[in-house]
């Protein structure tokens, strides 16, 4: 099976990442949006790091399970996500996984669309997951309500650090949110609609700076964290580069894969994923060397703007 429409790309269905942080198929869809959350801050986590956009290995998910803040940092800038606490005073852990990471586009690409920050969590969602590959039924289904859960809990803090100051940015993917008590009972289902309202300043940081990808690659890709985070961050750095940029395999494993010990193991589990990210970008000029790192060249975005819907 093909990982892009290669030779139908008048055709290709068209995937809107936005939210750039201000501080720091093959089968034919028509076109259509989905819109992500800015690299800025998702591409700095690696590969089990909660969800804001980012092959999760079972046991570092298991780990995160209960954890109740990660942190990303790069240069000058860190990242803290914390998870919320339930009604009892109970954290209840940070989003993690491909699931989660889809949720977000989900959620994302449903408020660009309507130009509304409100954004329904049920039948909706569910279809969407579905048309990308990922049946919401079952087991799936349970991490589904558990990662959407997590996204409307949880807190987002930015440092900012110059000479003479530290700057502080509080946020959130999700301002307000209404569940039901108990989704299983269908009595509750027309009075309690599943739904969220996105934060304000996430919001606008999607409307403000877009960018387009495929929904035919996101499809191929929705069930492998790291080659969603790679492919979003290849999307963000490649068509503003003016000449190419060497990035070794240590940088890139500050970046995708700060838990690994070593090097030499984010570099053995992290050429997949990139090479898959690869074949669903085809207009990517990247060479991979397995012993120095990766060689950005300038490249076209994913998706030309003239076949964008704004």
């Amino acid at each position: 099976m093909p990982l892009a429409c290669r030779d139908r790309r008048s055709d290709a269905a068209v995937v809107r990442v936005g939210g750039r942080l201000r501080d720091g198929g093959g089968e034919a869809l028509g076109e259509r949006e989905i819109t992500g959350y800015g690299c800025g801050a998702v591409a700095t986590a690696d590969a089990d790091g909660p969800a804001l956009l980012y092959d999760s290995r079972a046991l570092a998910d298991e780990l995160r399970i209960a954890q109740p803040v990660w942190e990303r940092g790069g240069g000058q800038v860190k990242l803290l996500v914390e998870s919320g606490l339930d009604i009892r005073k109970q954290p209840i852990g940070v989003p993690y996984g491909s699931i989660a990471r889809m949720i977000l586009l989900y959620l994302q690409t449903k408020a660009v669309r309507t130009r509304s920050r409100e954004v329904e969590l049920g039948n909706s969602m569910n279809a969407w997951l579905t048309a990308m590959g990922i049946p919401v039924g079952g087991k799936t289904y349970q991490i589904v309500r558990e990662q959407s859960r997590r996204i409307s809990r949880c807190r987002l803090t930015f440092f900012r650090q110059s000479e003479t100051a530290e700057i502080v940015t509080n946020g959130a993917f999700v301002r307000d949110a209404i569940l039901p008590l108990n989704p299983d009972a269908p009595e509750q289902l027309p009075l309690w609609q599943e739904r969220v309202r996105l934060d304000e300043g996430f919001y606008q940081s999607l409307i403000d700076h877009p960018l387009p990808l495929r929904e035919a690659a996101i499809r191929q890709i929705s069930n492998r964290s790291m080659a969603i985070d790679l492919y979003i961050w290849l999307a963000y750095r490649l068509h503003v580069l003016r000449a190419p940029v060497e990035i070794g395999w240590p940088a890139l494993r500050r970046q995708f894969g700060e838990s690994y010990a070593q090097v030499r193991f984010f570099r053995r589990d992290a050429i997949a994923p990139l090479r898959l990210a690869l074949a669903v970008y085809p207009e990517a000029r990247v060479t991979i060397d397995e012993k120095a790192g990766v060689v950005l060249y300038p490249s076209p975005p994913p998706v030309s703007e003239r076949k964008a819907v704004v």
